[in-house]
């Protein structure tokens, strides 16, 4: 998912990188979390759906409407190809002005999207975006990891270097590289993908940030939304400073 359009990222709107997404993500806690909130919901809202497989797998659910949003083209291109696609409606759009006319049970935003709005505004504005779009006793969760943990530190080729086996493009050998912005706190990383039959060399550079709780704290607020717990990762054990992510379940604010 790319929300910044001044800076198109290759990772999700090349199709040919994009095909590498679902290989190098592993769907396992988040999918299992949101599968168990998604029990008994009418309708579930994916908000930087990506790829789909999420989407398609909460839309197997029997009398569940599910929604999928994303910006990037290839990557709906490859959800509505999925196996189990055709239940779920397909929405190109921007997480922080999309608007369905209609309202969820549920809004997952998984896989660290929220790290692709730069900016403070773009971020509450997402927020809004899931405000506007809740049932008044609906749920919302999402993830971003901990700056404290200064993960990107291990976005270096070095620590990064790891051989794919692609099912299109066979054996891959993948690596990244990484940058970070003291003064924004933006971190930018290249994604590269060199396919070893011919020779080709694949790369992306991307932009995410990483605010820190008080700030999400504060936006929640403002949004007119309520954290009833804080995880520090899927596996939903408690928030501590010293957990991977930021993993707010609320609902609108006011509402129990």
């Amino acid at each position: 998912m790319n929300e910044n359009s001044a800076h198109p990222d290759l990772l999700y709107e090349d199709p040919d990188i994009a095909g590498f997404y679902d290989v190098e993500n592993d769907w396992g806690a988040d999918r299992e979390c949101c599968r168990t909130l998604a029990l008994g919901c009418s309708s579930v809202l994916d908000l930087g759906c990506g790829t789909g497989d999420l989407a398609a797998t909460l839309a197997q659910q029997p009398d569940c409407t599910v929604f999928g949003v994303d910006p990037a083209a290839a990557m709906l291109d490859i959800a509505c190809r999925r196996p189990g696609g055709d239940r779920v409606t397909w929405v190109a759009g921007d997480g922080r002005s999309v608007r369905l006319g209609r309202r969820f049970d549920l809004i997952v935003m998984t896989g660290h999207a929220f790290q692709v709005f730069l900016m403070r505004e773009d971020r509450r504005a997402a927020l809004d975006t899931i405000a506007v779009h809740l049932e008044p006793e609906g749920r919302f969760i999402f993830d971003s990891r901990n700056p404290d943990v200064v993960e990107w530190r291990e976005w270096t080729p070095e620590q990064s270097q790891r051989r794919i086996e692609h099912p299109r493009f066979g054996p891959v050998e993948a690596w990244n590289d990484v940058s970070h912005d003291t003064a924004t706190g933006i971190v930018t990383y290249g994604t590269h993908y060199r396919i070893l039959t011919d020779g080709r060399l694949l790369s992306s550079q991307s932009r995410i940030a990483f605010p820190a709780r008080a700030e999400l704290e504060q936006g929640l607020a403002e949004a007119g939304l309520q954290a009833d717990a804080w995880y520090g990762d899927w596996q939903q054990n408690p928030c501590t400073p010293a957990s991977p992510d930021f993993i707010p379940l609320g609902r609108l604010r006011g509402r129990r």
